[in-house]
């Protein structure tokens, strides 16, 4: 369904981009890889939520290290994408998720989502003073701005506690794993007590639980994460 382009970040980087859509998609949604780059898995995401009637697009962040990365789940394929992170700051992720999120502009109003490195980054976006919609959270009078998104999942965001005193601009919706050893029970807990208005579900599984590339896999808790996300992006951006 969906197609390699390119897209250009405001520094001026050009980099690779998964678009899919349909003929008349009802949003634009961003969809942020996790540390193995646009592989299989987030291309196939992408393409699942062009199906139900988003225009999708899928960042290569890793292009600002190196093009054309796409890797596996093995410990080597970890340790490989954990260095790539490293290379370069959130910053310049955020411009790269900033282009992406004007590319779907087009079709309405633009969510994000994404998993692991991808969930926190997409907290981060939430949370910036960018933020698109207006939306009052945990009691904090409403703040507005211009861009990039209005609704933002978070899958599994290990780093989400790193800025847990970020509050998000728009409604967001966060899922961890209930094995996820990355994201023990008292992170879940704080990050609950500091943003009470922020929804959070927990799902029988370790991190990765969503991914049908990964040992992780867990199908039931899969599905029924992919609902509660559907759902939650449908009725926050029509």
């Amino acid at each position: 369904m969906g197609e390699w382009t390119r897209l250009k970040a405001a520094d001026g980087h050009e980099f690779r981009a998964w678009r899919s859509a349909g003929p008349e998609p009802m949003a634009g949604l961003v969809v942020v890889q996790e540390i193995f780059g646009v592989n299989a898995h987030i291309r196939e995401v992408a393409d699942r939520y062009a199906g139900m009637g988003f225009a999708a697009v899928a960042p290569a962040l890793f292009d600002r290290a190196e093009k054309g990365v796409e890797l596996g789940y093995a410990e080597a394929d970890i340790a490989q994408g954990r260095e790539l992170r490293s290379k370069f700051s959130w910053d310049a992720s955020l411009l790269d998720l900033a282009a992406a999120a004007e590319s779907v502009r087009g079709a309405g109003r633009v969510g994000v989502i994404g998993y692991c490195w991808g969930g926190s980054m997409a907290w981060r976006i939430a949370a910036s003073e960018s933020s698109r919609q207006t939306y009052k959270s945990g009691g904090d009078s409403p703040a507005a701005a211009s861009v990039p998104v209005d609704a933002a999942v978070c899958y599994y965001g290990a780093q989400i506690v790193d800025y847990i005193r970020e509050k998000p601009k728009c409604p967001a919706l966060l899922i961890f794993g209930d094995e996820d050893a990355s994201i023990p029970p008292a992170t879940i807990a704080a990050i609950r007590a500091a943003h009470p208005g922020v929804a959070v579900e927990i799902y029988p599984g370790p991190h990765g639980f969503a991914c049908d590339h990964r040992a992780a896999y867990r199908p039931e808790a899969a599905r029924a994460a992919f609902a509660r996300a559907f759902d939650f992006l449908a009725r926050n951006l029509r």
